[in-house]
C-alpha cells in the first residue's frame, strides 16, 4: 500500500476548478487522484506528459476572423463546396 505523505499546493481560477472538479467526477475520478497520476506520468516518463503548443500567427488571425456562415439549399451543395 502507497503512503501518501508530501503536500502539494497550487493556486488556480475558481471557474478553472470547477470545470475541472466537474469532468473529473464524471469519470468517477477525485481531484487529488488526478493530481497523482499527473505526477506519476512526470516521474515515470521523466519530462512533462503533455504537449504545449502556441499557435501560429495564421492560426491565431483565423481564431479571430469573423466568420460569415455559408447557407446551402442541401446537402449536396454544400459537400460540392467543399
Amino acid at each position: 500500500m502507497t503512503t501518501y505523505n508530501a503536500t502539494v499546493r497550487a493556486r488556480i481560477d475558481e471557474n478553472v476548478k470547477h470545470s475541472a472538479e466537474s469532468i473529473l467526477r464524471s469519470i468517477g475520478m477525485e481531484p487529488s487522484e488526478a493530481i497523482r497520476l499527473f505526477y506519476q506520468q512526470i516521474a515515470n516518463r521523466g519530462e512533462f506528459p503533455l504537449e504545449l503548443r502556441m499557435p501560429n500567427q495564421i492560426t491565431i488571425e483565423a481564431m479571430n476572423a469573423d466568420v460569415e456562415p455559408k447557407v446551402y439549399k442541401s446537402a449536396d451543395d454544400l459537400f460540392n463546396d467543399l
